[in-house]
């Protein structure tokens, strides 16, 4: 027996949040008790990551490496690769352009009515992280233990790539009991997954309760009318994605949307990408993509397909011009769209990565690096659709690519639809089959 009630508890967790934090922020006596209190619910959040970061390198390892390992050649990692990159593409420049158009038509920026930061004021953002030499060197592990420790996927990635085309490439019994063994570590993980998951709508309360006892409400009312075009703007995107997805899955991308709502609603809630990882390959699963495509292609999108990340840099430094009433011509949009497209396939591992390449690019056109601050007390609110949109991009993404591969199998109609089930004790059908 299944209890079909995470998405439910979910959404019970967040509204509980909201007015948890509410009531807190106002009866804190100051912002400095505010504070401390959400300090308290940030331990739940805090637990619930912690619980997700020490599945994601053994997980993406696994399914990395025995996937590769039944590839057969490097000429299929090569497709597939390709495949993947050029729809990450086509979806950044997309989501990019998006952020333009809509915050052009929309003009969240014209007469604000607040005090604008002193234009010399700055971020304390670490914008030197953010250079194609730090980027490229980064990529590739100085140690596989070190990389696993911190949860570098790209880096895991890269050393994965080596190990499974290494043992795909050798084919005496050991090889096939090693790569038999990795294929069951990723049931056993996926198991983990499971038991991980039941914390959700804890880790959900904290971070909903922590984000509103410090900011409170008033806040969104002050930048209403930004976050609802930037929500607007993200709504326009989410057609986009789906209608690509469309042409490709035909009518099977509204099935892929619902199995994914929960992953995209822990996102949501938590505004970490991290925190539904696991879950999302195992929701692709059961959409019928193979654990080979899954495997390759989803841990590279955590890297280089950021659609929400992508509207929001363009949106963000259009809505600051506005605010310092700074006129951007269309060929200078059009040149900062460019520069974005490049800068923003860095910010991998960076913190705050979509705020880093706003205040990186803002200086480059003559806008206040300090129109940054404007948004900051708000961005973790922006950030929840950010991530939502990551997470949505990245499912269509891995399953457009599994589709061009001929590697979406049919799925048991059953399985198909548990996607919010929780198992109880001794259930082990939530293991998808793998292929």
């Amino acid at each position: 027996m299944k209890l079909n009630r995470l998405t439910t508890l979910v959404i019970l967790a967040m509204v509980l949040g909201v007015l948890v934090g509410y009531a807190c922020h106002e009866l804190a006596p100051s912002p400095e008790a505010a504070k401390e209190i959400a300090g308290y619910f940030g331990i739940l959040t805090d637990i619930f990551l912690r619980m997700i970061k020490m599945i994601i390198a053994p997980l993406v390892f696994a399914t990395l490496a025995a996937g590769l390992s039944n590839m057969g050649d490097s000429k299929t990692v090569g497709r597939i690769g390709s495949r993947a990159v050029a729809w990450f593409l086509g979806a950044s420049l997309v989501s990019l352009v998006l952020g333009l158009v809509v915050a052009n038509l929309l003009q969240p920026g014209a007469a604000l009515s607040v005090p604008l930061p002193d234009a010399g004021a700055t971020t304390q953002l670490k914008t030197g992280s953010l250079n194609l030499r730090e980027f490229i060197t980064q990529v590739f592990p100085k140690s596989i233990v070190e990389s696993m420790a911190t949860n570098s996927i790209l880096q895991i990635l890269v050393f994965s790539l080596f190990f499974g085309l290494a043992l795909g490439h050798l084919h005496n019994q050991a090889a096939r009991s090693l790569v038999a063994t990795l294929d069951e570590v990723v049931h056993v993980m996926l198991k983990v997954t499971d038991y991980v998951m039941r914390f959700a709508p804890v880790g959900v309360f904290g971070a909903v309760a922590g984000a509103i006892t410090t900011q409170g409400i008033g806040m969104l009312s002050v930048f209403g009318r930004f976050m609802l075009s930037f929500y607007l703007a993200l709504a326009a995107l989410w057609l986009v994605l789906i209608f690509a997805g469309y042409l490709v899955l035909g009518r099977d991308v509204f099935r892929l949307v619902k199995l994914v709502r929960t992953p995209m609603l822990i996102g949501f809630s938590t505004a970490s990408s991290e925190s539904v990882y696991p879950k999302l390959m195992e929701q692709l699963e059961k959409f019928g993509v193979s654990p080979r495509v899954t495997g390759f292609v989803l841990p590279l999108g955590y890297s280089f397909n950021l659609d929400g990340s992508m509207i929001y840099t363009t949106f963000a430094a259009i809505f600051i011009a506005q605010a310092y009433g700074i006129d951007m011509p269309l060929s200078a949009q059009i040149t900062m769209l460019l520069v974005l497209m490049v800068s923003s396939k860095g910010i991998a591992g960076v913190p705050r990565a979509s705020l880093v390449v706003v205040a990186a690019v803002l200086p480059m056109f003559k806008l206040p690096e300090a129109g940054v601050l404007l948004i900051l007390g708000i961005d973790h609110f922006l950030d929840m659709g950010r991530t939502m949109t990551n997470v949505l991009g990245n499912a269509i993404a891995t399953a457009v690519v599994a589709k061009w591969e001929g590697a979406i199998s049919p799925v048991d109609p059953a399985l198909a639809d548990a996607e919010e089930a929780l198992p109880v004790e001794g259930d082990d059908s939530v293991a998808p089959a793998r292929a």
